[in-house]
């Protein structure tokens, strides 16, 4: 499959395979073979989908947006988180302009409607190399019943019909801008996001905060009140928003 026209981003070689285990492990191979930065691979089914924290990521063939992109950044390490949250960002934009549809931002990674997950970000290194895997779910006939308390698509949510391929397209070309100024998309990412002012717990392999999220820092961290005052900025956790009763 082909992109509906030249596309107007900084990425190059489009790998679009009818099917694969996961598009995150195809490109970190192609990373350690040497391949260039811009490779983007999109599969319409992954049968071995990754998600964060050992999860898997569950896609009925065909109908979700099911893409990897391979970066060699140049920015400091500690600074890579800008360039997932920029990824976050440009998705969230890229679907509001194709099916009508407002995404908010969770932090680090998760397109939340309201309180059900429409896409999910998963970054992994490999090398010098940052792979930036993406799955958007675009046209569900319905969500399967272990995924309804927690999962939505596009078009479930009223969103106009569209395709992997035009919300693709819309995406290379805004994050080509978000990455051209990482500052600017940081701040418009916080604007966007649903964990801001929320309780939160964050999930650490050494153990649990619970607070209230502040905000983000400059290198891209969230920035956590915790329940005895103290602000402190976490790099690497699994947030859990906490409901909180009427």
């Amino acid at each position: 499959m082909t992109l509906p026209e030249a596309s107007p981003s900084g990425f190059g070689e489009v790998r679009w395979l009818s099917e694969i285990d996961s598009t995150n492990r195809y490109l970190i191979d192609e990373a350690r073979a040497g391949a260039p930065t811009g490779l983007v691979v999109v599969a319409d089914h992954q049968t071995s989908g990754r998600g964060r924290l050992g999860r898997t990521w569950v896609a009925p063939p065909g109908a979700s947006l099911l893409v990897s992109l391979l970066l060699r950044p140049t920015v400091a390490p500690d600074r890579r988180h800008l360039l997932v949250m920029a990824a976050g960002l440009a998705m969230a934009e890229a679907v509001e302009a194709e099916t009508g549809v407002v995404a908010g931002l969770k932090w680090p990674n998760d397109l939340l409607v309201g309180e059900h997950k429409l896409a999910g970000i998963l970054a992994e290194a490999a090398g010098d190399a940052l792979v930036v895997g993406i799955g958007v779910n675009i046209e569900w006939h319905e969500v399967p019943a272990e995924l309804t308390e927690i999962a939505t698509a596009c078009n479930l949510e009223g969103g106009r019909p569209t395709t992997p391929a035009t919300v693709l397209h819309a995406f290379l070309g805004r994050y080509t801008e978000r990455l051209e100024n990482l500052d600017g998309s940081r701040a418009a990412y916080e604007a966007r996001l649903l964990t801001l002012g929320r309780r939160v717990r964050v999930e650490q392999a050494g153990g649990v905060l619970a607070g209230v999220a502040i905000g983000v820092d400059p290198d891209g961290r969230l920035r956590l009140r915790t329940d005895d005052e103290t602000e402190v900025a976490v790099a690497v956790g699994d947030v859990v928003h906490v409901r909180t009763e009427a």
